[in-house]
C-alpha cells in the first residue's frame, strides 16, 4: 500500500512549478520529477484534451496521439466533470497566441 504524502510536501511541489520561469524549464523540471512512462502519458493526456477542445472525433485523436479510446474518454470526462481548470489553462494559451 503507498504511504500518504504529508499535505505540505504535496503544497511545496506546486509552489515550486508556480517558480518556473520558462516552458524549458517546465519540461525539465518535470523530466527529473516524473518517469519517462509517466511524462509520455500526461503530455498523451494533454494533447488528447486539446484535440477534444477543438471538437475532433475519437478517431481523429486516436490517429493523431495514438491514445486509447479508454484514456479519450478518461479525459473527456474529466473536461466535462473535472474542476475545470484545464479548459481555463487551454483558454488562457489560446487568448495569448492570439
Amino acid at each position: 500500500m503507498a504511504k500518504v504524502v504529508k499535505k505540505e510536501h504535496v503544497t511545496e511541489m506546486y509552489e515550486a512549478i508556480m517558480k518556473l520561469q520558462s516552458a524549458e524549464e517546465c519540461q525539465r523540471f518535470f523530466e527529473d520529477l516524473c518517469s519517462p512512462t509517466e511524462l509520455s502519458a500526461m503530455e498523451q493526456r494533454y494533447a488528447v484534451a486539446s484535440l477534444l477542445q477543438q471538437d475532433k472525433v475519437y478517431l481523429e485523436i486516436l490517429e493523431e496521439t495514438s491514445a486509447s479510446t479508454a484514456t479519450i474518454s478518461r479525459v473527456k470526462r474529466m473536461l466535462n466533470y473535472g474542476t475545470g481548470c484545464l479548459s481555463t489553462v487551454m483558454e488562457r494559451l489560446k487568448e495569448d497566441r492570439q
